[in-house]
């Protein structure tokens, strides 16, 4: 009798099967910053005079970057690198949208913003707002900006934080890319969350 009762509960074990395991998390080159309480969304205006939020990109990855046109180096590299990673992702490069956010919103006009952006990548949006609202932007972004050089009302640099947000296709904050990551690592990490879905 114990034999028979015995057999019935390991026949009933094994008909549950092994707990299934979550699958691994996705592994990333960028800084994971997954489920980050801030850098939740922005309302702001792009080059073309629209108004945009983070929602208006839901499927899409978003790479979110601060920069200004007038800047010598860091955010032509960036808008550069951005532009050679999604050429490497080929058709997948349409599933990918690079905005680039000013910090300069007394020199970077829309215009300026329509003639600079897209020079990189004819889908990149310029994207700007006030000064008070920009401030407060920043703020929930933990994004850094100041006027540095100034040697007059139109002549200055501003030092700012470096780096890129990459938005998933469902609109979380998922990954901080910093400056200089290479083309093909930054293609990588895009390929990873694009196959997230």
């Amino acid at each position: 009798m114990r034999a028979v009762w015995l057999a019935a509960l390991l026949a009933l074990l094994a008909a549950c099967g092994p707990a299934e395991t979550p699958p691994p998390a996705p592994k990333f080159l960028a800084t994971d910053i997954t489920g980050a309480s801030w850098g939740r969304d922005f309302r702001l205006i792009d080059h073309n005079g629209q108004v945009r939020t983070l929602a208006d990109f839901r499927g899409k990855v978003v790479a979110l970057f601060f920069g200004y046109t007038h800047c010598p180096d860091v955010c032509p590299t960036t808008l550069s690198d951005f532009a050679m990673a999604i050429r490497e992702l080929g058709e997948d490069g349409n599933r990918v949208q690079v905005l680039f956010v000013t910090v300069d919103p007394e020199r970077d006009t829309p215009a300026l913003l329509a003639e600079y952006v897209p020079s990189f990548n004819p889908g990149f949006l310029g994207l700007y707002t006030d000064p008070a609202s920009l401030a407060e932007l920043a703020k929930e972004f933990k994004v850094v900006y100041q006027k540095n050089s100034v040697t007059g009302a139109a002549d200055y640099l501003i030092d700012h934080s470096a780096g890129t947000y990459v938005f998933d296709g469902h609109g979380k904050i998922r990954l901080h890319i910093a400056y200089g990551t290479s083309p093909a690592a930054i293609a990588k990490d895009l390929r990873t969350l694009l196959a997230q879905g």
